[in-house]
């Protein structure tokens, strides 16, 4: 999966404070990722956002999640 610095990515599951979105703030075998309605940071393997991703969206454009 081609995700990239900045992509905006839509997870399957809410986040506590409600926001399915998070940026992306680092790439590898994890993931550091800010929620957007709270702005909290966490960081996650890879292999476990991956599974969770609903949508990818880069420059406010929806991506195909296989194809980048």
């Amino acid at each position: 999966m081609d995700i990239r610095l900045n992509d905006v990515l839509e997870m399957k599951k809410t986040h506590p404070c409600g926001e399915k979105r998070w940026q992306v703030l680092r790439t590898g075998m994890d993931f550091r990722l800010r929620c957007l309605g709270c702005g909290r940071e966490v960081m996650t393997p890879r292999f476990k956002a991956e599974k969770s991703i609903r949508a990818v969206f880069r420059e406010g454009k929806r991506v195909d999640k296989q194809q980048g």
